[in-house]
C-alpha cells in the first residue's frame, strides 16, 4: 500500500509539474496520503496520528524545497536510505532493509546524470515521493523496532535542520512560506560563489558524519546518545551563524561593487 500512496504522490505532483495545481489542493493531498500511511504503518491514538501525519507531510515537501543543487536530493537519498538499509538489516527487518537498498540503487543511478553539470533532474515528482519514503519508513522502522524515533531525524538532519529553520525564520517574519526564495542555507553558500559541485560535496560529508553517527548511537547508551544528540544540534547552530555570517559579509561586498 505504501507503493501505492507514493505512486499516487508521484502523480499529483507530475500534474503540478506539468500544470501548476492550487497550493491547498496539494498540501491536502499531501496530509491525506500522510494520514492514510500513518494508519499503514500502524501508528494509534489520535494524537500519535496527527504528530505522525504532520511529521510525513512536512518531510515530504522539505525534500522538495532542498532540491535545488545539482546532486543534493539524490546524494540525500543515497546515504539516508543507505543508513536505514544497514540499520534494519543488524536489526533483522529485512523487508525494510530490501526496501531502503532498492531507492540506493534509484539514488545512485540517478546522481550518474545529476550530479554537476547535471544533465536530468527529479522534478517535484521525484524529490516529493522521496521525501515521503523517508518519512514513512524511517516511521515504520520506529514501529517495527528496527530502531530509535530520533535515527531518521539525525539521519535526514542536513535537510531537516535547513529547510525547518528556514521555514520558522519566514514564518517569524510573517512571509508566505510557500512561495519561492532562496533563504535555505544551502541557496546561500551557492550566492557567496560555491560551485554546485564544491556544495554537493560538502553536503555529502555531512550527511556522511550524520548517517554515521546515527548508526554508532543505536548501540550506544542512552547518556551517550543525548549527549551526541545535543553536540549535534549545537554544531548544527554554529554551522547556521556561520553561513549566515558568510552570506550578509557577500551580499555587503556585492552591494559595495554595485
Amino acid at each position: 500500500m505504501l507503493v501505492g500512496l507514493a505512486g499516487m504522490l508521484v502523480i499529483i505532483s507530475f500534474a503540478d509539474d506539468r500544470f501548476g495545481l492550487p497550493v491547498a489542493l496539494r498540501f491536502l493531498a499531501h496530509l491525506l496520503l500522510s494520514g492514510l500511511a500513518a494508519a499503514e504503518v500502524g501508528v494509534v491514538g489520535v494524537l500519535g496520528m496527527l504528530l505522525a501525519t504532520v511529521a510525513i507531510a512536512w518531510m515530504t515537501n522539505l525534500f522538495n524545497f532542498m532540491d535545488g543543487s545539482d546532486g543534493l536530493a539524490g546524494g540525500m537519498a543515497a546515504f539516508g536510505f543507505g543508513a536505514y538499509a544497514l540499520a534494519a538489516f543488524q536489526a533483522g527487518h529485512l523487508p525494510i532493509a530490501q526496501f531502503s537498498m532498492c531507492v540506493v540503487g534509484g539514488a545512485l543511478a540517478f546522481l550518474a546524470f545529476n550530479f554537476s553539470p547535471a544533465r536530468i533532474f527529479l522534478g517535484d515528482a521525484g524529490s516529493i515521493s522521496l521525501g515521503f519514503l523517508a518519512a514513512v519508513l524511517g516511521l515504520d522502522g520506529w514501529q517495527a523496532g528496527a530502531w530509535d524515533a530520533w535515527f531518521p531525524f539525525l539521519v535526514f538532519s542536513p535537510f531537516v535542520v535547513d529547510a525547518s529553520v528556514t521555514l520558522i525564520r519566514r514564518a517569524l517574519r510573517r512571509e508566505r512560506v510557500w512561495r519561492a526564495h532562496r533563504e535555505h542555507g544551502y541557496q546561500k553558500l551557492v550566492q557567496c560563489g560555491w560551485s554546485h559541485r564544491k556544495l554537493a560535496l560538502a553536503e555529502y560529508a555531512l550527511m556522511l558524519a550524520c548517517s554515521g553517527s546515527a548508526l554508532a548511537l543505536l548501540q550506544a547508551g542512552h547518556g551517550i546518545q543525548a549527549f551526541t544528540l545535543v553536540a549535534w544540534a549545537a554544531g548544527y547552530a554554529g554551522l547556521i551563524v556561520w553561513i549566515d555570517r558568510k552570506w550578509k559579509y557577500g551580499a555587503m561586498r556585492r552591494e559595495g561593487q554595485a
